[in-house]
């Protein structure tokens, strides 16, 4: 009789996985671009996904692999979170790429601590932030190599903001996979890449990320997607990442991170959404209902 249970419960457990992850397709299929995806529940190993292996342009996702360079660096004692950093007016990116303290500091010559910094790169999608850290760490090269430490090849940085807005082509060159994003998550997550403290305080920044505008024409993407559709107080820790769309085409729609389940378990999400030509509102849509997908599947277990 215990021996029939159990062969009921892991043919139901495989019929709903198999459901997932015909609901999964079915979700790509409407996302109007090419979508890639992982999930995976950290202390299970239950997982969905689609087309985990594509690269995809990250846009303000890659952001977060340039922080945590920076927190490793700072871990090192390479750099101080409170150590003060001239910003010069060539160092601001174009008007038309989300900056807050472009549009605070139009003038440039400014001072701000390296923790600001940070902040401003995770939680307002900076875009001169980024490519200030990227200079006080030696340029993308050093990126790259602290992703080399954690074993970790698919997620390529390889050029700062103002680089990827000078052509349409060149955002197609910082790439990720949907499963060496999950990899990184995961480290993150079990204190893998950071030292504690270093941890706390991105994991912070990452939750912090709320709505509201992140430049005078730029909505932050941090508003919708992996949280739109989980219910409210649920604990997310994320980094969203946008293009510009030209015409009808959006080059990358992306959100990324780490949702607590009601069970305590952590799921770590990945979703990257490119050359899509579905409107705003429905790129959103398909970030999120991949999200509920999993959280429907394996927050009860």
């Amino acid at each position: 009789m215990k021996k029939l249970l159990l062969s009921l419960l892991f043919s139901m457990a495989s019929m709903n996985a198999a459901f997932a992850q015909n609901v999964i397709e079915s979700i790509a299929i409407d996302s109007g671009g090419r979508l890639s995806a992982s999930l995976l529940v950290l202390e299970t190993g239950q997982s969905l996904w689609i087309l985990p292996d594509q690269a995809a342009p990250m846009q303000g996702v890659s952001k977060l692999p340039v922080v945590m360079a920076a927190l490793a660096a700072v871990d090192k004692n390479k750099l101080k979170l409170e150590q003060k950093v001239t910003v010069s007016k060539e160092e601001l990116i174009a008007a038309e790429l989300a900056s807050p303290l472009r549009d605070e500091h139009p003038d440039g010559n400014f001072k701000i601590s390296l923790k600001e910094l940070m902040h401003h790169a995770i939680v307002d999608n900076d875009g001169t932030a980024n490519d200030v850290l990227l200079r006080l760490l030696g340029g993308p090269t050093a990126v790259m190599q602290y992703l080399a430490q954690l074993e970790i090849q698919d997620i390529k940085v390889l050029n700062t903001d103002k680089e990827m807005a000078k052509s349409w082509n060149m955002q197609y060159r910082n790439t990720g996979t949907p499963k060496a994003m999950i990899k990184l998550l995961q480290a993150l997550q079990q204190g893998k890449a950071l030292s504690p403290k270093a941890r706390e305080l991105l994991l912070k920044w990452m939750t912090d990320a709320e709505t509201g505008p992140s430049s005078n024409t730029t909505p932050n993407p941090n508003a919708a997607r992996i949280k739109a559709l989980l219910p409210a107080g649920t604990a997310v820790a994320h980094k969203a990442g946008s293009s510009a769309t030209h015409g009808s085409l959006t080059a990358a729609h992306n959100d990324v991170g780490i949702v607590t389940l009601p069970n305590g378990h952590h799921m770590v999400v990945a979703v990257f959404l490119t050359d899509s030509k579905a409107p705003h509102a429905s790129r959103d849509l398909t970030i999120a209902k991949i999200t509920k997908l999993g959280w429907d599947a394996w927050s009860k277990k």
